[in-house]
């Protein structure tokens, strides 16, 4: 099992063997959870809007209005 110690500022460090399963590196976003049971869940990160985007292509000449997209 891993740990840490949260210091007076309220800082950790997050170990090294963590740091390089998720691929960390200095920048490296995480998000807290605290689950209604107590328990602590962190997710990384990985994505910003600018990294998406562009991931899906419509078709050429293929446009949507925004009534079209509705359900």
């Amino acid at each position: 099992m891993t740990e840490s110690t949260i210091t007076a500022k309220g800082q950790t460090t997050v170990p090294v063997d963590i740091r390089q399963s998720i691929g960390g590196t200095p920048g490296t976003r995480l998000v807290w959870h605290v689950l209604t049971d107590g328990r602590l869940f962190v997710r990384v990160k990985n994505k910003t809007a600018a990294d998406v985007k562009g991931m899906v292509k419509l078709p050429k000449g293929k446009r949507f209005s925004i009534d079209e997209m509705r359900p």
